[in-house]
């Protein structure tokens, strides 16, 4: 992995003004799924902190990679109303059993980039029978806000030049491709669903082409 860090950007006067992602710190996370390493940057453009979660040793070809979107009510509450929580800890699991991998924790992207605030109350217009793309149109905010410059950034500051992409979005893999990383192939990461999460899922599905063909077999859950 280099040790440079950051991407100088234009000069205003005298005032070197930095884009890109710098990366700040380099610091041991052991957690319940093993032991990573957490490199946390500074994403000059938007203003964000980032940070990678690194397994092992990835190399530079054919790294299994996750980009996870910040899902604060999945990933901390413990939500069913998606499925982020479990797809966050089937890709730390997945990496440790592959010996190595990145998860990039992305975040600024709460609610597909709309913010906490306006995902909650997509919510409770889901509640009242709008969709996940019906609730955020009524809102007058875009279906997906996303960016994922920042996170071909740290995978370019990784090293790494091609990825196995954990995702069953087909949009962060035509990103990455975009931003200049190979996806040498999309690895499924399908969540059994419930109650709580069918009709998101469906809908991810028939409206936002996700691939997510375990839910055929899913019959009507009550």
């Amino acid at each position: 992995m280099t040790d440079k860090i950051g991407v100088l950007g234009k000069k205003s006067g005298q005032r070197t003004q930095r884009s890109g992602v710098e990366r700040v710190v380099n610091a041991p996370l052991p957690t319940v799924y093993g032991q990573f390493r957490a490199i946390g940057y500074i994403d000059h453009d938007r203003g964000d902190e980032q940070v990678a979660l690194i397994h092992g040793e990835p190399g530079t070809d054919g790294v299994l990679v996750r980009l996870h979107s910040e899902c604060l009510t999945g990933d901390a509450f413990g939500s069913q109303h998606c499925e982020c929580g479990d797809q966050l800890a089937a890709a730390l699991r997945a990496v440790v059993a592959e010996g190595s991998g990145i998860v990039v924790y992305l975040r600024g992207h709460e609610g597909r980039g709309i913010g906490l605030l306006a995902k909650l109350r997509a919510m409770a217009l889901q509640a009242e029978g709008l969709d996940t793309v019906e609730a955020n149109l009524a809102l007058g905010l875009p279906v997906d806000a996303r960016d994922y410059g920042a996170a071909a950034g740290i995978l370019r500051d990784l090293d790494v030049r091609s990825v196995r992409l954990m995702s069953n979005n087909p949009r962060k893999r035509e990103a990455l491709i975009e931003h200049g990383i190979e996806v040498t192939e999309q690895v499924p990461l399908l969540i059994q669903p419930c109650e709580s999460n069918i009709t998101y899922l469906r809908t991810k599905r028939e409206r936002m082409d996700h691939h997510l063909p375990h839910l055929d077999a899913v019959g009507q859950l009550t």
